[in-house]
This record gives C-alpha cells, structure tokens and sequence, in this order.
C-alpha cells in the first residue's frame, strides 16, 4: 500500500506517471490491468459442507459413539444402535447449520464498492466499472458518488466525503487537495486522500487513484477479516476438554468391566455387552443436544433486551466476559448533537434537555431563564441554517451540527419555519473549508442582513463590532482575548464551537461575499452527549468486575471529556492516541492497556492490535463497532457486537451480536443474561454428569461384588435420553439470580468442573448409587426374578434423578429455601418422564423393548423410598460447598 497524503499534485501525478489532464490511455490501462490486476477484494478459504460435517464427526466423545453403535448393531443389539448413530446425526446436523451460517463479511464489503466511476482517460471523460479502474486513473467526483478506489485528491470544491464507515467520524471530513501532511499523520486525519467504499457528501474534486483492490484501505480492511480464524469460545474449549477426559475414563473403565467379567466366566458376549452398556451410561449423550438448546433458548431471551445473537456459542461468552472494549459515538452517546453552552459576549450560559428533545431551557449561572440575553446570538444561527426540525418525530433533516442550533431556537421559542417565513432568503454563500463560514442575506423589516456563522478562530478575525445587551460597540483587542479564551475553554471541554455574526448591508449584490465589519453576537458549544443509561450501565460493569474501554476515531480531547462523565477515565488518567500506540512494542501495549481506558484517533489495525493486548492480559474481549473499520476486530475479539441502527452491513456480518438499539447498556443486559445462561448450563452439566457418573457406578459396583448387571444398554440409553434430558432443559431455562452482576467475571482459564462441581458429582453419585443398589438387592432377594430387580432399579434410578433435579436448581441455596415449583418447565419434564417410566413399566406392549416388568406393590414402595436418597445427597453437597 502506497501512501500519497505527504506528497504534492505534481509528485503524486509524476511517480504514477499521469497527465492529470488527459488521464491515462487505453493501452496504459491495459498494461496496468496485467500489473496490478482488477480492482476487486479477494475472499480467504471458504470450507465445504462436507469438511464441516468431518470435522463435527472428528469429536471424541463423537468417535466412542460411533464405535460402541457398530458394535452394537454387528452384536445383534439394533436398536441400541440405532438410537446412538441417531444422536450423532442430530448433533452433526446442528453443528454443520450453525457453522455454515458464518460470516458473509467480505461479501458486505465487496457489495460497498462502488459499481461505476467517472474517469478521464485519453481526455475523454467516461464511465467504467469499478472493478477496472488502475493506479494513475484520474477520477471525477461529485455529491452522492461512492469513491472507487484510494485516492490522492488533485482538485476540491466545498469536497465533504462521509468516512464513518472506515473511520469512526460521525461528521462529514471537510477535504482540501491542496494540504501536504506528515508521514504520520493518521487516516482520519489525511484530508488530502480519499478512500474506497467512503461516500461524497457534498461538492466536488478530482483524484487520482493510487491504490486498489486488496491494497487499498478497505482491501487491508478485507485481508483482516481473512487471517482471522473463528476460534472457539471458552465454553466449546471446556466442553472439548470434559468430553476428552470423559472419554478416556470412558475407555479405561470399559476395559476394566470386560475384563472383570470374563474373568468370573460370564463369557465374552455377555462381558462385551457389559462394557458396552457402561460405555453408554458413562458418555452423556444428551449434553450436546441440551446445552445447544440452552444457547438456542438464550438466543431469543436476548431479543428481548436488544440483542439478536448470531453465533449460539456467543451466548455463553457474554456472560464470561471481562473487558467490553466500545466505540464512542451512539453507543456509549446518543449520536445527537446538542448544544450545552451558549455565550452572548458578556457570560455564558447553561442549556439543559440532551438529544433532539425539544424540551429544555436557557439559563444564567443563578438558574434564571432570561431569553432577551440571548436573543441575538439566536437569529444569525437559526436564519444562517439549512438543518430542518421534525418535533413530534425528534428527528433532524440535514447537518447534525445545525440541527442542534434549530433545536436550541426551538427551546428559546423561535420556530425556524416561522422565521424562514417573516425573513426570507434572499442570497446565501454556502460554507467552505477555505472560508470555514457560511453567510446568507435576509430582508428583515425592510433592511438587508447578513447573518454569518462558522469557525471561531475565523469569524472573529472578521469582526469589528460587538453587540452586548442590545448595544453594538467596538470589538476592542481586550474584548477580542477574552472571547477568544472562552471559545478555548468550551473547546478544553470537548464541545464543538460556533461563532455567530452579523451585518446590515446596503446593496446585497455588492457586498454579499465581503465577509468582514461584522458585529460578532456569541458564541455556541455543542457534543454529542453520553446516554444517560450507559453511565448506569458502565457502573454495573465496575460491580460486576467488567473492564470498559473506548475505542474510537474521535479526537483525542472529546473522547476524552466523555471518558469522564461516563466514569471510563478517573483521577488523572488519560487518552493514547493512534500515533502513540504506533510507537509501542507488543510489550508496551499490553501494559498500557491494563491502565488505559481511552483511545483516540485509532484505525483498524491499531484496533486490531488493541483487542489482541487485552486478550493477551487474560481477559475475555467484547468489541463494539459499526462501521467497515470496526469489521476485522469485531471478528478478532471474543464476541464483536456490531450496531444494528447505524451499523453496516459489513460490521453486522463479521460482528456475533447485533444491538437493536445501538445501546451500551443493552450490553450490559445481555452480559447479565449470558452470566445466568452459563450458571445454568453449570447446573445442566452437573446434573448430567452426576447421573452418568452414578450409573457407572451401580454397573461397576456390581461386577465388583459379582452381582448381576443391574441396568441394561436399553434402560440406560433410555435415561440418558428422556428422563435425564428433559430436567437437564428445563435446568437450563432457571430464572436469573438476583445477584447475577454483583461478582466479578469467573475466570476464563477455571474448568466447567471446578472443584465445587466435581465434590458435588462424587457425593451425588454415591448416593445415587446406594439408592438405586439397595432397590435392586431388595427386589432380587425376596423376589429372586432378575427382571423384576432390574425394573425395581430402573424406577429408582428415574425416580431419584427426577428429585434430585429439584435440588439442582441452584448450587448454593437449599431446597427449602427456594419455591419449589417456579421452574414450569422442570415441573412439565418431570411429569413427563415420570409417565414414560411406569408405562414402560406397566405397560405390556413396552415391557419386551425396556426390559422391564410389572412391579408388586412392595417393591414398587422400596423402590420410590430409595430414590428419596439421592435428593438429600445433593442437599448435602451444598453444605460442603459452603
């Protein structure tokens, strides 16, 4: 990438050898197609559905499946097999739909080039495809045009060019092809250049085209998005590591059981079906399934706080995050820019409302309304203004900037409309980056007046008069200073100023563009203010131990002055700008980052390498953007959440989370919801494994005492799927704690299984266990029918996993201490299974398929009593945790 901002017309017109004239000719453009290629964006590696399917079967936990419902199915044991082969469909289909819905971002960003553009070639202006346009093309632009390609600007009139997308800037860059910057200068700053895929706003140049395609800003932008690898989120990581050692476990213990049971001569088949059925109790076939509906369930109770989910896994990331790196202007602010201060030469004075409200009032230092002081300043900025008002909507049709100046008049009783109506324009010279003002000419009671408004610096080096309390007296030097310190320090404040002027004039043909003798009337401060609920928000995150940092495009004092109303910056704290972080080893920057909390004037590779320091301190990254620059580290962090209202299509595509309502404090909510969606799938894991565990142990417990198996494959697999499943869903879908956001973040390296969990599990586990042996061996000894022991044991397996669901509702508080019956769900899943386990066991047709038989009404009552036991093995797990 070749960068021209730092070099003059003539040097940039002779290095790409061009008569910016006669532009290039046909036979230049054809050797500068060979050379440098079509100005299109290339896609990285896309992967085939069938790739995606192998990498989903490649799963641990996945191949042991594989393997025991071969076996199963070649043993004789169809059903069995057939069942598991159907849970590894499921979960592969589920897999490959979410994966395959992954990013389209360089799509969006191949979509933002501009399908046509005006170039000068052979002196011939014509129109070609921008895909054709070459280095040296010289190209003209006009309001409403899409820029091509990067370019050099060569020629500007009035050039205003909309960079958000790329740069973050809220309002239009003012350009002049005349400026010749530093080697550093940063890209929102290169008002000399121009960039793909930015739009003109407003008047017109030239440029010549000195990068395109994958060279360009945006091609830089696009070759991010490529080397950027989706990773998995911590949950997948954890979830991978319990499956792996699961499976081990899985392995070892099933080649113990074998080989105990060939050892006390129960032959192969039969110590081969042993094994197998624990290989079945042992892997939680339903875990995948159940955690994916969890998210999939999250993803619609996150609508509801603004947030549409992309990506299930990004669910559970929120809720583990520890730092929400965010832009400034919309999310953090409310993208309105309203004025706060107004000064009429003498004092200033306080403007209250925020936004596009059109409620508010004008008042002195003591709090006293007085409109007439501010009467004059009011005139030559709602007069001198082509911004329209919508109030009953709040919305500003035109310049944001003079939108806020409709709507300060507004507040001050003075309708634009009506003025535009009883003064009418009669001439207007529009502003210009030269001039930095914009004049019109009105008939105001018979006299001809020029109303001025624009840059401070420029306005009052235009002025000789100034009107104070209605008196128009010479502007002395000592009045000039002070008015100059007051525009300084509105400007220390972050607020964008306005001077405003008049003049009365004689004949408007004569003196309209002499923009001097003017009598200076005030001055206007204006921001775009923090939304109020994002400093409630941001003060959540400092309780919940979440790190806030904004990332912006903004300057460097504004982001500043904003940083501290929200509470982002502290004590004496303050912003690293782009061209800092330039300067700083890898090193420099994750230690900077650990400190500072504000960040100014950044492009996307600075942003990039922004997100990559936080996450290398450990920390789990949320990245908030909106536009084309925001894409690559959107993609980069954790979770990138693009802004839905102001977004574009690019940073929505690259982004795992859009915000509805372009709001910071959505995020917060929606943290809050991935928290109690992780504590949920906590309690879901726990539970399943502490069945499976248990089952593992009543099989292994009775090869070791030489008893005969207690559970078959079918009644396993059965409990696996239905009464072990449907509790686990409705475990997932548990109520927000009232305490969600008032302890800091878990860390992201803790296991799923902490020590808390895996005490639980082992304890759950024995009692299980002991429950459901003890209903075996009862039914066995005084009914002697192993088909009536093996029933007896099934209901209580069933029955005490039921129960115990209840206690799992949460890790700390007891059963006692919680209502009971609040989780409908749980209470509909335990109805559920309860039915499918005694039709399965007195129902005739169903006793052949789970094994079972009709029980007696003793060992029905044993059975039932015993499940009682597992219920108070998870209360007493608690009390250890404590």
């Amino acid at each position: 990438m070749k960068n021209y901002y730092d070099k003059t017309i003539t040097e940039t017109s002779e290095n790409l050898n061009v008569d910016v004239k006669k532009g290039l000719s046909t036979q230049e453009v054809a050797k500068r197609h060979e050379e440098y290629g079509y100005n299109v964006l290339e896609g990285g590696k896309t992967k085939s559905i069938l790739q995606m399917v192998f990498e989903q079967l490649k799963d641990f936990l996945v191949l042991i499946l594989i393997v025991a419902a071969v076996i199963s199915i070649a043993l004789g044991e169809r059903l069995e097999g057939i069942v598991i082969l159907a849970i590894v469909v499921l979960n592969t289909f589920l897999g490959v739909y979410q994966e395959n819905k992954a990013s389209n971002a360089l799509k969006a960003l191949k979509e933002m080039a501009s399908p046509l553009a005006k170039i000068i070639r052979g002196g011939v202006i014509s129109e070609v495809a921008s895909k054709d346009v070459v280095p040296g093309d010289v190209v003209i632009l006009e309001a409403g045009d899409y820029i091509p390609a990067d370019l050099r600007l060569i020629d500007s009139v009035n050039l205003k060019i909309d960079e958000a997308a790329l740069t973050g800037e809220s309002v239009p860059v003012e350009k002049d092809a005349d400026e010749i910057l530093q080697g550093d200068a940063s890209l929102g700053d290169r008002i000399n250049s121009a960039y793909m895929g930015t739009i003109i706003t407003y008047g017109r140049g030239k440029g010549i085209v000195t990068n395109t395609g994958m060279t360009t800003q945006m091609g830089n932008i696009a070759g991010m998005l490529n080397e950027s690898e989706d990773e998995a989120t911590p949950l997948q990581k954890k979830l991978d590591v319990l499956g792996k050692y699961l499976g081990l476990v899985c392995i070892i213990i099933c080649i113990v059981i074998f080989g105990l049971g060939w050892m006390r001569g129960d032959g192969l088949f039969d110590s081969f079906m042993s094994a197998v059925a624990l290989a079945v109790a042992a892997i939680p076939e339903g875990l995948t399934v159940v955690v994916t509906v969890v998210l999939a369930m999250g993803m619609q109770k996150m609508v509801k706080v603004n947030a549409i989910i992309k990506k299930l896994s990004a669910v559970e990331t929120l809720g583990s995050t520890t730092v929400i790196c965010s832009d400034k202007t919309g999310t953090l602010t409310q993208n309105k820019m309203t004025i706060q201060k107004v000064y009429n030469g003498t004092q200033l004075f306080d403007v209250s409302g925020t936004g596009y409200s059109p409620e508010g009032e004008i008042t002195d230092m003591n709090g006293v309304q007085n409109l007439s002081l501010v009467h004059n300043i009011l005139m030559p900025i709602v007069l001198c203004n082509d911004a329209q008002f919508d109030m009953d909507e709040e919305v500003i049709i035109g310049d944001p900037t003079e939108g806020a100046m409709v709507v300060l008049a507004h507040k001050a009783g003075i309708e634009k409309d009506d003025v535009d109506a009883q003064f009418p324009r009669l001439q207007e010279l529009p502003f210009d980056s030269t001039r930095k003002l914009m004049s019109t000419i009105h008939q105001v009671d018979g006299k001809h007046i020029m109303y001025t408004k624009g840059a401070p610096d420029e306005l009052i080096r235009r002025c000789e008069f100034v009107e104070i309390d209605g008196n128009i007296i010479p502007l002395t030097d000592e009045k000039r200073e002070e008015i100059l310190n007051v525009n300084q320090k509105l400007a220390e404040s972050a607020l964008r100023v306005i001077a405003s002027a008049y003049k009365e004039i004689e004949d408007k043909e004569v003196a309209f563009e002499d923009e001097s003798h003017l009598v200076f009337t005030g001055l206007v401060g204006m921001i775009d203010p923090p939304r109020e609920e994002a400093k409630d928000a941001i003060d959540i995150c400092k309780n919940a131990g979440i790190g806030v940092k904004m990332i912006t495009g903004d300057h460097k004092i504004t982001a500043t002055a904003i940083g501290r109303q929200l509470g982002i910056v502290e004590g004496e704290a303050h912003a690293i700008e782009g061209r800092e972080i330039n300067e700083m080893t890898d090193e420099e920057l994750r230690e900077c980052v650990k400190t500072v909390n504000v960040f100014a004037r950044v492009s996307p590779e600075h942003k990039v390498r922004l997100v990559d320091a936080v996450r290398d301190n450990g920390n789990i990254v949320a990245m908030t953007g909106d536009g084309v620059n925001d894409a690559p580290s959107l993609k980069r962090a954790d979770i990138g959440i693009a802004m839905g209202i102001t977004g574009t299509d690019v940073s929505k595509e690259a982004a795992d989370m859009i915000l509805t309502d372009d709001n910071f404090a959505s995020i917060v909510k929606a943290v809050s919801e991935g928290r109690t969606i992780y504590s949920n799938i906590r309690k879901v894991v726990g539970f399943l494994l502490s069945c499976n565990i248990g089952e593992i142990l009543v099989i292994f417990i009775a090869m070791l005492a030489k008893l005969p198996t207690p559970l078959v494959a079918i009644q396993l697999l059965s409990i696996n799927l239905i009464t072990d499943a449907f509790p686990a869903f409705a475990l997932g879908m548990e109520k927000e704690e009232s305490n969600v956001m008032e302890h800091a973040p878990r860390d992201p390296q803790e296991p799923i299984v902490d020590r808390k969990m895996r005490n639980s599990v082992i304890l759950q586990s024995l009692f299980l266990a002991f429950g459901t042996l003890a209903s075996f061996l009862y039914a066995l000894h005084f009914h002697g029918n192993l088909e009536d022991a093996r029933t007896a044991a099934f209901l209580t397996i069933v029955l005490g996993e039921l129960m115990r669901a209840y206690s799992a509702r949460s890790e700390s508080k007891s059963i006692f201490k919680m209502k009971l019956f609040e989780n409908s769900y749980l209470n509909k899943s335990v109805l559920l299974s309860v039915i499918f386990v005694f039709a399965a066991i007195y129902i005739p047709a169903l006793n052949p398929i789970f094994s079972t038989t009709a029980l007696a009404m003793d060992e029905l009552a044993v059975a039932i009593l015993f499940a009682i036991i597992p219920l108070f093995g998870g209360e007493i797990a608690k009390k250890f945790n404590d």
